[in-house]
């Protein structure tokens, strides 16, 4: 083992027992592969499961696995024909059996922080979904909560905003400046300290996937 390896493994210990103080069961996987393979084993078969923009979920071939599994009602809306199909999937994450999402950030003890432009990630989060799996790099941990909003706000977001190639002064020069820009993705910011009912379960990743 590695000294990162090993240093990857004490941190999600340790974490892992903070987010189950939360009221959330988590996981840690030290690989991608492994990852993939959790995050199905804890969907039921029969299930619906969709999930919101995270390249994380995207860049470790989630849903095609879940797809391959042949017994889940998938709602991708990276494959529908336009904007309004889209919309309907937006609509329809509510009444899933399944949410999937990444974090932009999470403090070293559990608590999730992400930013949205649109709402309707953090609003599928808050409510709706009968559960909700977030899978997590830990190069997306951050200290304390004040860091992990930093971290959403100076990093994630001017990422995102160059990906999209939206019109904001942090797509100009990679740096957070508070702004009201009309095309600003910083409007919505959500903290989930604390699961009611159980509802989130978390997958800690040893690799660096997302921004």
């Amino acid at each position: 083992m590695t000294p990162k390896e090993l240093r990857n493994e004490r941190l999600a210990e340790k974490m892992i027992k903070h987010l189950k103080r939360r009221n959330m069961e988590a996981f840690y996987c030290p690989t991608a592969a492994e990852a993939v393979k959790k995050v199905s084993a804890l969907i039921a078969d029969g299930s619906s499961v969709t999930w919101g923009g995270s390249m994380t979920i995207r860049d470790m071939d989630i849903p095609q696995a879940l797809k391959e599994r042949g017994t889940l009602e998938v709602l991708d809306r990276d494959v529908v024909a336009d904007r309004d199909e889209v919309v309907k999937i937006y609509e329809r994450a509510f009444s899933a059996d399944v949410y999937l999402s990444s974090a932009n950030a999470i403090s070293e003890d559990g608590v999730i922080v992400n930013i949205d432009g649109n709402g309707n990630r953090v609003a599928a989060i808050t409510w709706g979904p009968k559960k909700v799996i977030f899978v997590i790099g830990l190069n997306k941990v951050a200290q304390t909560v004040e860091a992990a909003l930093a971290r959403a706000r100076s990093t994630a977001s001017p990422t995102n905003a160059a990906r999209f190639d939206i019109q904001t002064p942090c797509q100009v020069d990679g740096v957070c400046h508070n702004c009201n820009s009309p095309e600003c993705i910083c409007n919505y910011v959500h903290f989930l300290r604390n699961s009611p009912r159980g509802k989130h379960q978390v997958v800690l990743v040893g690799e660096d996937f997302g921004y």
